[in-house]
């Protein structure tokens, strides 16, 4: 099969979006997660006519008449139920937060104030009628959504779901996701490699990238043996939702992924994008259990090339969060690449002194070299039929740091 464009191969994953349904949590325990169903409010924001300011409460009325003076009838406490003035020199010593009571409809500030033997004595010539007090239902009213579907939860959605009483918000499920390594010449982390040997390091790249998302992927292992690969494959297909594979999709004498794959029922939808890093890229579904099978190169950078440019947009996608906005960033620096492919530039991408977003190239030895990952904090997408990119020149960036 021929390469494929790199937003032919978007296309075709996006294509294959899955709805993994809804479920309930916790609303503390939903922190990331998407929701499903909008928060409602069970009554008005503010409940009651809230006090914004410690102070007197009066009726405005008695100011408008000369009255400066004034008798405390009672104080307050936020949360305490309102006392009513039955006079009408009489007011109401309360304190932020406090619900007013309902025969008054104007607070003074003890900043405003003379407070001596129970009186309160007005220092100002003039007030608002109305001052300092957050009217009932004025942030929204009761049975509104105040927080639509499609939202992540953050901390202020939290916070808005404990003042509606919501201990429980609707969620999108996440996927069931496994991570396979392939290759002899990887050992575990805690393992001290031979000469010859490296330690995993995608599996728990792509793991810990994940996590954004609130997944906790598990990890598997397949040696290089046809067999073993076959029986490892199609035991995760039966167990997960989403396959990630990182190594073993070339062309060497032990690359078995795509053949185990094909064996196993998964309908391969492309192979090779037009693209560097990341060319023998895989992608596939298995018909029967509809399991997404992402197969990238084993060279680190490829591998994370692929996992932000195509698996992180196909999960934004099906978990329903919103479309991340193209961004573009100024490269500065001329920068030449030959072959046919789109390049994937990494750069490290930051906000000049005129407030534009700029982007400068970061070395690097090729797809294998993943230290200078940890200089860059975004790719930057050069097109195929351009040979030579000038400094000034503008192109899309896909970030996988915060770039502020």
């Amino acid at each position: 099969m021929s390469l494929i464009s790199v937003q032919e191969a978007e296309n075709i994953v996006l294509k294959h979006t899955i709805d993994f349904g809804v479920e309930q949590v916790p609303f503390a325990a939903a922190l990331g997660r998407v929701l499903a169903a909008g928060i409602v409010t069970d009554r008005c924001l503010p409940p009651y006519n809230r006090v914004t300011m410690d102070g007197i409460a009066i009726s405005f009325s008695a100011f408008q008449r000369g009255l400066r003076s004034f008798r405390i009838k009672a104080v307050m406490a936020a949360g305490d139920k309102p006392v009513a003035t039955e006079q009408v020199d009489e007011c109401i010593e309360l304190m932020t937060g406090c619900a007013l009571p309902a025969t008054t409809d104007t607070v003074v500030r003890y900043e405003d104030l003379i407070i001596k033997d129970g009186f309160a004595t007005i220092t100002i010539d003039s007030i608002r009628q109305g001052a300092n007090i957050h009217l009932r239902g004025s942030d929204i009213q009761q049975g509104a959504t105040v927080v639509s579907a499609n939202t992540i939860v953050d901390a202020t959605v939290i916070s808005m779901a404990a003042s509606v009483g919501q201990t429980m918000l609707a969620v999108k499920r996440l996927p069931h996701i496994v991570i396979v390594s392939t290759g002899d010449e990887l050992v575990d982390v805690d393992v001290s490699p031979t000469p010859f040997q490296i330690r995993r390091s995608n599996s728990y790249a792509i793991q810990a990238a994940l996590r954004q998302y609130c997944i906790e992927a598990e990890m598997v292992h397949i040696s290089d043996e046809p067999q073993v690969t076959k029986e490892k494959i199609n035991e995760c297909l039966n167990g997960y939702d989403v396959i990630i594979l990182s190594g073993g999709v070339s062309m060497g004498r032990f690359d078995y992924v795509p053949q185990a794959l094909e064996e196993t029922g998964v309908e391969k939808l492309f192979h090779k994008v037009q693209q560097r890093p990341g060319k023998p890229f895989w992608f596939g579904k298995h018909s029967a259990t509809a399991s997404v099978v992402f197969a990238f190169p084993g060279n680190p950078v490829s591998a994370f090339l692929c996992l932000h440019r195509y698996l992180m947009p196909w999960l934004s996608t099906t978990l329903g969060k919103e479309v991340r906005p193209k961004i573009k960033a100024i490269l500065m620096d001329d920068f030449t690449f030959l072959p046919q492919l789109q390049y994937f530039l990494q750069v490290h991408v930051r906000v000049d002194e005129e407030s534009r977003l700029v982007a400068v190239p970061v070395e690097g030895n090729g797809s294998g070299d993943f230290t200078n990952l940890l200089a860059a904090n975004a790719f930057m997408e050069l097109p195929a039929e351009i040979s030579n990119f000038k400094k000034g020149d503008q192109y899309m960036v896909w970030p996988f740091k915060p770039l502020m």
